[in-house]
């Protein structure tokens, strides 16, 4: 009896260290999904200012029934193989878990079997850096099944620029030459209110 149970904690402790070591990987997903974004190859956009339109829709190419367990699709803006080069924290690992390339969330969308679309406005926070877009395709369980990306393979098209929020305004630069401006009358009133005193005092 002893033994019985011995063996069926082994096996449920198996079973637990199979579930949690799955995981699931960029290479082993199917793309199905037929990406756009409307903006061109090398694009500069403003942070907080410029937005973008994504388009997709499910390859036509594919047999009927492939996106019968669709239920969500996750839009990410994703670095460029140039603006990961020397930053480990935008490491590509193929591993989605530890994968580091696409950190923006965009949008989530209830899968739709005819084409969807989504403007976005880029966020204030998004840095400088050369981008594409990816789109996660999750089921009911919340597990990513398939994907689809704005770029090819080697992710070298279609890719965008995006430029950071600098910090100044021009409302602010206008203001500073104003303040400047008043600093420089206000010291020649004084020394002119005070050669006048000079002379008054002189001339008494």
């Amino acid at each position: 009896m002893a033994v019985q149970h011995f063996l069926a904690a082994s096996a449920l402790l198996l079973s637990c260290l199979a579930v949690t070591s799955y995981a699931v990987t960029f290479s082993s997903l199917p793309r199905t999904l037929v990406l756009s974004v409307s903006t061109t190859q090398g694009h500069v956009l403003r942070a907080g200012e410029d937005n973008i339109t994504l388009a997709w829709s499910l390859n036509t190419s594919l047999p009927v029934g492939t996106d019968s367990g669709y239920k969500t699709v996750k839009l990410k803006l994703c670095y460029a193989p140039i603006s990961q080069k020397d930053r480990a924290w935008r490491k590509t690992v193929d591993d989605l878990a530890k994968d580091k390339t696409c950190q923006h969330k965009i949008a989530s969308q209830a899968y739709s079997s005819s084409s969807s679309t989504f403007t976005w406005t880029l966020q204030k926070d998004v840095p400088t850096g050369t981008y594409f877009v990816r789109a996660y395709v999750h089921n009911s369980a919340d597990e990513v099944v398939a994907y689809g990306q704005t770029t090819d393979a080697h992710k070298a098209t279609n890719l965008f620029d995006i430029q950071a929020i600098s910090g100044s305004h021009v409302s602010l630069h206008v203001a500073s030459v104003c303040f400047s401006a008043f600093s420089v009358v206000s010291l020649f009133g004084f020394f002119f209110l005070e050669k006048r005193k000079s002379k008054s005092s002189q001339h008494k």
